[in-house]
């Protein structure tokens, strides 16, 4: 179980988040929703360890956990960020095992036995040799997720995972996410949808932003 405890965030002497407290389940799906300004992607990015809280605290199993600490975050969280933010001049193959090659030492024989797995399961077997310009919005989406996934996190967050695609993907990108709940992945969901929010959840936090 992860537990944020009075997560304090400010930018600019704004303060974003405000001594917020949420627990996570494991092999649940929290959503976070609410509106531009709110703070989701702000609570994201702490969860993710890419910036550090001003005050408060993680526990992760019943130990104190700092996400900003790349050595304890490699291997627990994974992120998929909204643009995708795959490497152009890599295909999908090399993509989804750079950084298992870099970060945790697997051999390239591993890395790319591990990543067809992977790929296989997000039906991009056909695509490991392509580049990210020949990829649609919802395979870019899938390969950005089987390079999440290549690192074996415990806890896997997405912020907006449906804004970059078209309507009729958004329920495509739902099943993948329950699917991975079916492997027992803990998922952390960042989204401007409450019904994409409602479709896929076991728990809904709603963040508002703090009145001045």
């Amino acid at each position: 179980m992860l537990k944020l405890e009075n997560i304090t965030k400010s930018f600019n002497g704004t303060t974003i988040l405000n001594k917020l407290n949420v627990e996570v389940k494991d092999n649940s799906i929290l959503s976070i929703v609410g509106p531009s300004g709110a703070g989701k992607t702000t609570l994201l990015r702490c969860i993710a360890g890419l910036d550090r809280p001003d005050s408060g605290k993680f526990i992760l199993n019943g130990d104190t956990f700092d996400p900003a600490d790349s050595t304890e975050t490699e291997r627990i969280i994974g992120i998929v960020f909204q643009d995708f933010n795959l490497f152009p001049h890599l295909t999908v193959m090399e993509n989804v095992t750079l950084a298992p090659t870099m970060a945790l030492k697997q051999s390239k024989e591993e890395a790319k036995e591990n990543a067809s797995g992977i790929l296989k399961e997000l039906e991009l077997q056909t695509h490991v040799d392509q580049y990210p310009f020949e990829l649609s919005g919802g395979q870019k989406q899938r390969v950005a997720i089987a390079r999440a996934l290549a690192m074996k996190p415990q806890i896997l967050c997405y912020d907006e995972p449906t804004s970059a695609l078209d309507p009729s993907l958004r329920d495509a990108v739902g099943k993948v996410i329950l699917d991975l709940k079916e492997t027992g992945i803990t998922q952390i969901v960042v989204t401007h949808d409450p019904a994409f929010a409602e479709n896929i959840s076991d728990q809904i936090l709603q963040v508002k932003p703090i009145n001045k």
